[in-house]
């Protein structure tokens, strides 16, 4: 068990999450709390994301995974989807130049086909650019949906034209977005909702779930080291009986 924070970054304590995946939830809320417009909420929750990622990468996280824009977003105002497809391009031309120089790995899960030509070419080009990073794999969930990502998986096995007797869990893992990264340990959601809202459903089978009424903007390095002292503390099982 870990008392202290500092002690996060101990090599001596090995239980710290491989994979984290957060559902970065509040960004409109916080914003309405202040009488702001909701883009602004979402570029605060940008701010919120680049200190996480830097304390994942510090703390030895190798996988961190994030819901930026699900495959339900789309039925949100065109004026607020417009916001984020811009502040999207953004993030992936900027930051992605100093997270590539930190050594981390960005790709995206989910439909991207639905992007215009300008979003995907960028999408390909920050893929390619770090495609050889090894401290951190960073992975944006746009335009996803867990049901979708099963869906695409199967059409992709029926064409692929797979034997029924030949099809388990690992033919099923290796047609996913996720193909090549592990299933998450702990899963972080954030402002107060208590749903997966169709999120990673087949890799979260296992996942240990740790929610906090604090609002994405609002979440600090501070908070992801305790999200980790919670799920330190917990025994995980898998089924069996220790």
């Amino acid at each position: 068990m870990i008392n202290k924070t500092d002690n996060l970054n101990n090599n001596n304590n090995q239980n710290v999450p491989n994979h984290i995946a957060i559902i970065m939830d509040g960004n409109g809320r916080w914003a309405n709390q202040r009488n702001i417009p909701r883009s602004l909420g979402h570029r605060a929750g940008v701010e919120a994301l680049k200190n996480i990622v830097k304390k994942s990468a510090d703390i030895g996280i190798k996988y961190l995974t994030l819901f930026a824009f699900s495959t339900e977003n789309w039925n949100r105002p065109e004026k607020e989807v417009s916001a984020l497809m811009k502040l999207l391009k953004e993030f992936l031309k900027k930051e992605s130049i100093r997270l590539h120089k930190n050594g981390v790995k960005i790709t995206v899960i989910g439909d991207i086909t639905l992007f215009s030509d300008e979003l995907i070419n960028q999408i390909t080009k920050v893929e390619e650019m770090t495609k050889m990073n090894k401290k951190l794999t960073l992975s944006i969930a746009l335009n996803y949906g867990g049901r979708n990502e099963i869906t695409r998986a199967v059409k992709k096995i029926i064409e692929n034209n797979y034997k029924v007797e030949d099809i388990d869990e690992h033919i099923i893992n290796q047609n996913l977005d996720t193909k090549g990264i592990p299933d998450p340990d702990l899963l972080i959601r954030t402002s107060g909702e208590y749903r997966l809202s169709n999120f990673l459903l087949w890799q979260c089978a296992y996942t240990e779930f740790w929610f906090t009424d604090i609002l994405w903007p609002d979440f600090t390095p501070m908070d992801l080291e305790n999200a980790i002292k919670g799920y330190q503390n917990r025994e995980r099982r898998f089924g069996s009986v220790k």
